[in-house]
């Protein structure tokens, strides 16, 4: 509900922008930094009955949230709620200045070269269940480079953005 609402805002704002930059855009928004960004700016954090407050289930929280809302007031009240909520990171997209992130932009300066797409390996996970880190090494060729994050996804980002760094050197 949350994507489908945002993209359908985007393209209401952008409709001359090809399908690919504005899932880019998208993809900006529907993540959880920003997820977390609009959550912490509506005041939900202090309505959580928790104690330490991890930024995934702060997202996690304001998706909930929108989905309340769409099943009482429907796909319009939803998507109402979530341009209201998202003013902010809306109003100050530069859709002439949208940056891929590190895995996609890793897997095509390789395709570029003629080189296989990377391979991502979890080597190690952290934690207690619930406050879960995980550790990805990116491999290309020869070369191994490592990555920590919340989740599996964050952390190979990290990791393909430590490869990018060392083969653009």
């Amino acid at each position: 509900m949350l994507g489908c609402a945002v993209a359908d805002e985007l393209y209401a704002r952008f409709p001359q922008l090809p399908e690919g930059k504005l899932t880019q855009l998208r993809a900006r928004l529907v993540r959880e930094e920003s997820l977390v960004e609009v959550a912490k700016r509506l005041g939900l954090q202090p309505e959580l009955r928790t104690g330490t407050v991890k930024d995934s289930v702060l997202a996690d929280c304001f998706e909930a949230v929108v989905g309340a809302i769409f099943v009482d007031g429907g796909y319009a009240a939803a998507r109402n709620a979530v341009v209201h909520a998202f003013g902010p990171l809306l109003d100050s997209l530069d859709p002439s200045n949208v940056e891929k992130d590190p895995k996609t932009r890793l897997q095509e300066l390789l395709h570029a070269h003629g080189k296989p797409v990377p391979q991502y390996q979890v080597v190690a996970t952290h934690g207690a269940p619930h406050e879960r880190s995980f550790e990805v090494e990116c491999i290309v060729d020869e070369s191994r480079t490592r990555g920590v994050g919340t989740s599996r996804q964050r952390a190979e980002q990290e990791a393909a953005r430590a490869m990018l760094a060392r083969l653009e050197r």
